[in-house]
């Protein structure tokens, strides 16, 4: 196994609320490797972005990280003061938000805010970060970058302003990217451009890379291992084509059900029946039951763990198994 660059250990976040306290992220462990990218996939509420946040420190009230170990390189994020963290937020991990225009300062221009980061992180002057301000932009494919600087956000287009987010999330040159449905508002020709930027850039700085969709076809075409998340919790982990060719989770095999198959007529989508359980209010056993097909008195009764099955391919289910190849491929 190739060096981790980041290992997630048992991470619990939860949210305060009148009614209780909301399981966000339980017990979710999975590691990225140095130039690897992983997925996480799963339906909206499923945890996704929580945990993305849990990493760079940026859950905010009510939410509060609980339990586990976050480590980048060995150094336990959760342990250190928002001093230190703030030292790493931005320079060794940097997050591509799924909205770009809520998460670039309206009143700043393209320029001082490319800018700031590299002073701060890197130490170098107005006229060097300027400079390579210039750089980042037209290594993003944004025309004419050094008119760009001077632009405020609202001046630019969606896949624009996403592209300044990824100039920014690559300006220190970070050793973990968190892109966070980086393409969800773009066009199909933007959304193959960005992900093939980044896939590039991964591969000439070695950056590991955590990509968080729910479109299975970028999946395809962008992970090299695939983490499935469902109320919270990792429900199936494995190494792409893995995934793909043997899904062994209810869950999984029904979101590749629910892809259109060129190769037939389909009258209807299939869909998995049911709705995610609210998380106050979660089942005793599987959180699945209600919506699987193959639902036992086992699940019911007791909650399965996350088990390895195959070698690198783990699920949580009491009776696992590949869907007929047919339904899923």
């Amino acid at each position: 196994m190739p060096e981790a660059l980041l290992q997630v250990k048992e991470l619990q976040t939860s949210f305060v609320t009148r009614e209780g306290t909301i399981p966000a992220v339980n017990r979710v462990s999975f590691s990225v490797a140095k130039g690897e990218t992983l997925c996480i996939v799963g339906e909206s509420g499923s945890g996704k972005s929580v945990t993305s946040l849990s990493i760079i420190g940026l859950v905010d009230q009510p939410g509060k990280v609980v339990g586990g170990k976050i480590e980048l390189e060995g150094r336990n994020l959760l342990a250190m003061n928002k001093r230190e963290l703030r030292k790493i937020r931005g320079n060794e991990i940097s997050m591509i938000f799924q909205e770009p225009m809520t998460s670039l300062n309206p009143v700043f221009t393209v320029g001082s805010q490319l800018s700031e980061a590299m002073q701060v992180h890197m130490g170098v002057n107005r006229k060097e970060a300027c400079r390579r301000s210039v750089e980042l932009l037209k290594l993003v494919g944004i025309p004419h970058p050094d008119k760009a600087l001077r632009y405020f956000p609202h001046q630019l287009s969606g896949g624009m302003r996403q592209r300044v987010m990824i100039a920014m999330a690559l300006a220190c040159h970070p050793k973990l990217l968190i892109a966070d449905e980086p393409t969800t508002a773009l066009d199909v020709t933007i959304q193959a451009q960005i992900l093939e930027l980044i896939r590039q850039l991964s591969a000439k700085l070695g950056m590991g890379v955590i990509l968080i969709t729910h479109d299975l076809g970028i999946v395809a075409e962008m992970a090299d291992r695939v983490a499935v998340m469902y109320a919270g919790e990792i429900v199936e982990e494995a190494l792409v084509d893995d995934l793909f060719d043997r899904p062994l989770h209810p869950y999984t095999i029904g979101l590749l059900r629910s892809l259109p198959q060129i190769k037939e007529h389909q009258e209807e989508l299939y869909s998995i029946s049911g709705t995610v359980p609210h998380l106050l209010k979660l089942p005793t056993g599987c959180a699945f039951q209600a919506r699987c097909p193959g639902v036992t008195e086992e699940c019911r009764q007791r909650k399965p763990e996350l088990e390895l099955r195959e070698p690198g391919h783990s699920v949580r289910c009491f009776h696992p198994g590949p869907a007929d190849k047919g339904e899923v491929v």
